[in-house]
């Protein structure tokens, strides 16, 4: 089968705080032919393994890097390595997914109210400004 899946399914994967819904969680992304996960999911798993959970910036790294090093697991690699280049830097993952995805929309300038935003935008090699 190939399926998407929702954040929800991806947080209990990670942070196995529940031992059912962790163990239907493994057996669907093991046995799934693909396992498509959007840029909103991986955004808001981010989201939530941070402020929820309070994982750090190197162990939600490692959770990315493992699915996008899963053979089964489609994502937006691109995007998922710009948002954690932000990340590394000190940001917020979806601001890097978020400058990334503009780009690729044609957008050729990242505009902000959010000074660190912007920031690391630059320090990455993108335009961007800061809005006031």
């Amino acid at each position: 089968m190939k399926i998407s899946v929702d954040t929800n399914v991806l947080v209990r994967f990670v942070v196995r705080d529940d031992e059912i819904q962790w163990l239907t969680a493994v057996k669907i992304l093991q046995d799934a032919e693909v396992v498509a996960v959007s840029m909103s999911s991986l955004c808001e798993l981010v989201w939530v393994l941070k402020k929820s959970y309070r994982f750090g910036r190197e162990e939600i790294s490692a959770v990315l890097y493992t699915l996008l090093d899963t053979a089964n697991v489609v994502v937006n690699s691109a995007a998922v390595e710009a948002g954690l280049a932000i990340l590394k830097a000190g940001g917020d993952f979806a601001d890097g997914v978020i400058a990334y995805e503009g780009r690729m929309l044609g957008g050729e300038t990242f505009l902000s109210f959010d000074r660190e935003a912007v920031s690391l935008t630059t320090s990455q090699g993108q335009q961007a400004m800061l809005l006031s």
